[in-house]
């Protein structure tokens, strides 16, 4: 069955650029809710002899004027708190309330500064940056022999605007996680969306790829046909990757852990769009764009 995937580029673009309004929209309406790790402030990392419950935990620092706490289990019985920047005694107060609960032991205690937040910050940004850059740069070289209908620098720039599409949508998720559930945007989340500019690249390059493959095989079809032809001969196997991929990361998310759990759901969300933007906006906007070119020429 021949799919025809560029007949309905329209409705692709429409849905595309609402997406990313109201992507944009959360971002800046709501904005992003930063973990410590940004923001500075105080991590205790503790065991139990019978790890009590999240609520328990809060109910118990809630009149040490603490803000807002950050629980998350980690291994069988510790606890990792995330908290504003206390002094000394408030910190000696938190283990005294906690060992009420249970017997407790203190494995790691450490201040995070605003200014290291602010600095990780910045770098963040720019190693998002460099990673886009380098991206296109490897996109241009691996397609530089490709001369008709379009250069390698024209694959490169296509794969970026999907690439930003990629990680938008995730990043506006977080935003609206974080107004409505408090969910803090931080080093994990960051890696996972390192990873799904990694793993989007790649399945682009296959669309790519397939399509470069059908310019030099066959002759005598316009690139509208011979790009249509490629996605239907990639479905399958973008599909079918996609599917394993978000099996795997849907039971991490379930049963990995608060530690896993919302860098899992990055991902998820990540995949699901790159998957999408591979096959319904890389590859048209390569058409649209040479359509544009031949009705200027």
């Amino acid at each position: 069955m021949n799919i025809p995937f560029l007949k309905y580029s329209k409705i692709y673009y429409i849905f595309s650029g609402l997406l990313t309004m109201a992507a944009i929209s959360a971002l800046f309406v709501f904005g992003l809710r930063f973990g410590i790790d940004f923001t500075g402030g105080s991590i205790l990392e503790v065991e139990f002899e019978q790890r009590p419950e999240n609520a328990a935990i809060q109910e118990k620092l809630k009149n040490l004027n603490l803000g807002e706490i950050t629980i998350q289990p980690t291994g069988e019985k510790g606890v990792i708190l995330r908290l504003k920047n206390i002094e000394e005694p408030i910190h000696q107060e938190i283990l005294k309330n906690l060992g009420v609960l249970s017997g407790v032991k203190e494995l790691r205690f450490e201040n995070i500064g605003p200014v290291i937040g602010k600095e990780l910050r910045q770098k963040t940004i720019i190693l998002i940056i460099i990673s886009l850059a380098a991206l296109f740069i490897y996109i241009a070289i691996s397609f530089r022999k490709v001369t008709f209908p379009f250069s390698s620098w024209q694959f490169g720039i296509v794969s970026i605007i999907g690439l930003f599409f990629d990680v938008l949508i995730p990043i506006s998720v977080f935003a609206l996680l974080g107004k409505l559930y408090n969910i803090q945007f931080n080093i994990p989340i960051i890696t996972a969306l390192l990873t799904i500019l990694g793993y989007t690249i790649n399945d682009k390059v296959i669309v790519f790829d397939r399509v470069r493959e059908n310019i030099s095989r066959i002759r005598g079809i316009d690139f509208n046909t011979l790009v249509n032809q490629s996605l239907n001969e990639i479905l399958f196997r973008s599909l079918s990757t996609g599917t394993c991929s978000l099996l795997v990361l849907f039971f991490i998310f379930l049963l990995g852990g608060e530690t896993l759990k919302y860098f899992a759901l990055t991902l998820m969300i990540g995949i699901t769009v790159g998957t999408y933007s591979s096959l319904f906006l890389a590859s048209p906007l390569l058409v649209s764009w040479l359509q544009r070119r031949q009705k200027r020429g």
